[in-house]
């Protein structure tokens, strides 16, 4: 395939201020010169990129009328106004959570943007987000596209208006904010909080700074690729760190395609009650070898069909994308790719509106890359066994194949070293080695996103 001059140039900004210096040398003006080379390179590698995606293009996908729009668990007929209106609300509820310039130093380095690298981590992000919308606000909130109504309620400072009567005189009237409003302001405290979460600033739980932070341990820094896989276990250490500000909840990352029902109890159970915390489930799978197996595209279907489905980080080759429902023979998408100035999320009732995307995009499910990351949410314990059969019908159209990923009643071989595993997962784990690429090896280095 010949290289294009995007090829050429994503090539380029692999390379990080840590990896361009100059030769250790004897003389420190030689040093100094080798510092200053690397940063510039590192300045104008960042312009670069925030120039080529800092447009955006909002290209517009076209819908049909006829069938029906899947989007996380939730269906949309677009034959109708209502219909329309319900899937625009719906789409534009999700946190968009896009490139950014702008913001404070990353660790270890010099860039001040993620421009050109950063877009697993971003997709990671927005399902991530997504799990906290499930797990903080309440069932079938939605964010209100329009803010005339709410922005005029925040904005009145004085809620008594003053108006002159026709013999002259002043009157007073006290405005009664409506029932909408009164139940939307904690909803839209907590949808402030929580985008704040994800500011680009070394303090925010969230942030891009503390996940690159976390992928120190994976061996990756600021400037280097992300995949699927990797992106899940820092998701599943960003919010165990964040304990605090996110109580009750944690992630559980699934080893080998699968899904140790037993561990993730225990990860569940608080020791000291009865009470169960709620789990953010991440599977990291690779569904074909260099394209994507077509076998697995109703099982994808299925589960996007899931409400406890929070979406699906993959996207296509060194391009990755955020996946949330799909029409037909088309997966919907938000992406990242786009770079925007930073916002100031500490400022009182800061901008939300880059915060939220109004244009739903497509593409066909065939152009997937086959590594990606699957989330789900369970809330309580009875809504984790609901999700295990939920979940394994979805997966039941693969099965006769290779099933994506699976379920296994037992701890995982890490907890129980002494046990033996049971005839069915032996069997699953037989068929995985004779037609499936092995996971483990090859996860990180085909995503290329």
């Amino acid at each position: 395939m010949k290289a294009t001059a995007d090829d050429t140039m994503d090539d380029w900004v692999l390379y990080s201020s840590e990896s361009t210096g100059s030769p250790n040398l004897d003389v420190s003006r030689d040093d100094q010169e080798g510092e200053d080379e690397s940063r510039l390179r590192s300045v104008l590698v960042s312009a670069w990129n925030s120039f080529k995606y800092g447009f955006s293009l909002k290209q517009k996908s076209k819908f049909s009328n006829t069938s029906p729009v899947i989007i996380l668990g939730r269906s949309y007929e677009l034959g109708d106004d209502e219909g329309k209106q319900c899937f625009r609300r719906s789409f534009a509820s999700l946190l968009w959570l896009t490139y950014r310039r702008g913001f404070p130093e990353l660790p270890g380095c010099s860039l001040t943007t993620d421009s050109g690298w950063g877009c697993v981590l971003r997709t990671g992000q927005m399902l991530l987000a997504q799990g906290l919308f499930l797990h903080l606000m309440p069932p079938g909130w939605f964010f209100p596209v329009s803010h005339d109504a709410i922005k005029d309620d925040m904005d009145l400072l004085y809620p008594t208006v003053h108006w002159w009567n026709s013999n002259g005189n002043m009157n007073k009237t006290s405005r009664t904010l409506s029932l909408d409003s009164q139940l939307n302001r904690p909803m839209s405290e907590t949808h402030r909080r929580v985008v704040s979460w994800f500011a680009d600033h070394p303090n925010a739980p969230f942030s891009i700074h503390r996940l690159v932070d976390l992928g120190k341990s994976s061996g990756k820094k600021a400037g280097d690729w992300y995949g699927p896989s990797i992106v899940a276990h820092i998701i599943r250490k960003a919010v165990e760190c964040a304990a605090t500000a996110v109580p009750n909840l944690v992630v559980y990352v699934a080893q080998d395609c699968t899904i140790y029902q037993e561990d993730v109890r225990k990860l569940c159970e608080h020791s000291h009650c009865q009470s169960w915390k709620s789990v953010i489930i991440l599977v990291p799978v690779r569904l074909g070898g260099q394209e994507l197996n077509p076998s697995y595209i109703s099982s994808i279907k299925k589960l996007l069909m899931l409400q406890c489905c929070v979406g699906i980080v993959g996207g296509k080759p060194k391009h990755s994308l955020f996946f949330l429902g799909y029409q037909d023979d088309h997966v919907l998408y938000l992406d990242p790719h786009y770079c925007q100035p930073t916002v100031d999320t500490t400022k009182i009732n800061f901008p939300l509106e880059s915060f939220h995307c109004k244009h739903p995009r497509k593409m066909l499910f065939s152009r997937m890359d086959p590594s990606c990351t699957i989330g789900f949410y369970a809330k309580g314990r009875s809504e984790f066994e609901s999700l295990c059969t939920d979940v394994n019908e979805a997966l039941s159209t693969s099965a006769e194949m290779y099933p994506m990923f699976i379920f296994a009643k037992e701890n995982s071989r890490e907890e129980a070293v002494f046990s033996t595993p049971s005839n069915t997962v032996n069997l699953i784990h037989k068929k995985t080695e004779l037609g499936r690429v092995d996971t483990s090896i090859s996860m990180d280095e085909f995503v290329l996103l």
